[in-house]
């Protein structure tokens, strides 16, 4: 059996770090230019550096999704293959059990044109029987990581989860249009008012103190508003190289969706 997920940013790559722990062979297809911001803990930095091991998982990029006999040698060595497939087009060639959508839009998923056994959707954007056979709950509290097979899950709240009684303060967004150009590193501790960041020459400064846990890829076009960064103000840099509890918590939300179905259990490992 094959997992595809679409996406590999932080919540994507929990969900492929567990379901790959769990013995299952997971692919991910992903952007040419991902937009993963906790880059350290997210498999799409792959695309961007050729390999990243994830909590000693390693990524491997696969530049043409058609190239089976590559995938299958990543698949051989244990690890897991990235390919640049923004329309997930491998579809038609790997012909996975299951689709895993963690692309995390928000809105209104389009439905995958290809048959697929199971397909379970990631938080907000996917309504069961129209575009998925399943949703597992991504807002924090009482429903997190919980399987729907009905309905949807709860609408995108707008906010970020608080941390430490920072919630939208320890977001860092673009200022403007244009390309992001990095001023610290993940991991680094930094300074209320530090510059982390620059795009088209205006300075993105650093909220308050805590470490830079999350930051994108330096070189990527960004558009004005968007989530480039993340401090955290915990202030332990251990964070930025560990799935968060989030992801693992919505990772067992899809294993379960997966093992709820008998006519798939034959085939888990094979």
């Amino acid at each position: 059996m094959i997992v595809l997920i679409r996406g590999g940013g932080d919540l994507a790559s929990g969900v492929a770090l567990r379901l790959h722990r769990a013995g299952l062979r997971v692919v991910i297809a992903e952007l040419d230019q991902p937009l993963a911001v906790r880059r350290l803990v997210s498999f799409a930095e792959a695309i961007y550096v050729g390999e990243i091991s994830v909590e000693g998982v390693t990524g491997r990029r696969v530049a043409d999704a058609s190239d089976t006999l590559r995938i299958l040698q990543i698949f051989a060595k244990g690890q897991i293959p990235v390919l640049v497939d923004p329309q997930a087009d491998s579809v038609k060639s790997l012909h996975p059990t299951v689709v895993v959508d963690a692309r995390m839009k928000k809105s209104r998923a389009e439905l995958i044109p290809t048959p697929v056994n199971l397909i379970v959707g990631l938080g907000p954007g996917f309504v069961v029987g129209e575009n998925c056979h399943a949703v597992v709950e991504t807002l924090r509290g009482h429903n997190l990581g919980r399987v729907y097979w009905q309905g949807s899950a709860q609408p995108d709240s707008g906010l970020p989860d608080p941390v430490r009684e920072q919630s939208a303060e320890r977001v860092l967004r673009a200022p403007v249009d244009g390309v992001l150009e990095a001023r610290a590193e993940i991991g680094e501790r930094v300074e209320a008012g530090q510059p982390v960041a620059e795009v088209a020459g205006e300075a993105v400064l650093a909220p308050f103190a805590g470490v830079l846990r999350g930051l994108l890829h330096s070189g990527v076009p960004v558009r004005a508003g968007l989530k480039i960064g993340d401090v955290d103000p915990r202030n332990d840099p251990s964070y930025c190289t560990l799935v968060s509890d989030k992801a693992l918590a919505v990772a067992g939300g899809v294993l379960e969706a997966i093992l709820s179905r008998p006519e798939l259990r034959a085939n888990l490992w094979s």
